[in-house]
């Protein structure tokens, strides 16, 4: 916990509890905006408070992820291969995982567009030239 009052975490702490006290007045300030006639303000006086949460939110997560540091639990990294999933049962409930992704192999380099090729070649020829025109292409020009 004591990671937590650091000069640094204090700072963050100041800055998540201004920009929250920030959002909500700017949305009491649309909303008497709003009561006084200006209707574009109905919208923002909802926007305002959301940005606020928002704030929290991301204040709460990066407590979370501090503490859990320093209990000295490691995050997931994207090379760790999960663990093999059992077979469920057809009446067992479906539950959320963790993603994974399938590694997918590289398209061969030998299959080539001529296509590709040939637009290749027209903007090697540009970059080649530059002061000439698209028209002054010596080759055909892709489609």
């Amino acid at each position: 916990m004591k990671g937590l009052w650091t000069p640094a975490w204090m700072a963050r702490h100041f800055v998540a509890l201004v920009l929250t006290a920030t959002c909500l007045g700017l949305g009491w300030w649309q909303f008497s905006r709003a009561t006084d006639g200006n209707s574009i303000s109905w919208g923002y006086m909802f926007q305002w408070p959301v940005f606020g949460g928002f704030v929290v939110f991301i204040w709460v997560r990066e407590i979370q992820l501090a503490r859990r540091r320093s209990r000295g639990e490691t995050e997931p990294t994207a090379d760790e291969t999960p663990a093999p999933v059992a077979p469920r049962s057809a009446d067992a409930p479906i539950t959320l995982g963790r993603p994974v992704r399938v590694a997918a192999p590289a398209a061969p380099a030998d299959d080539t567009d001529p296509a590709l090729e040939a637009y290749n070649d027209y903007l090697a020829w540009l970059a080649a030239h530059p002061g000439a025109r698209p028209a002054d292409y010596p080759g055909r020009i892709p489609q």
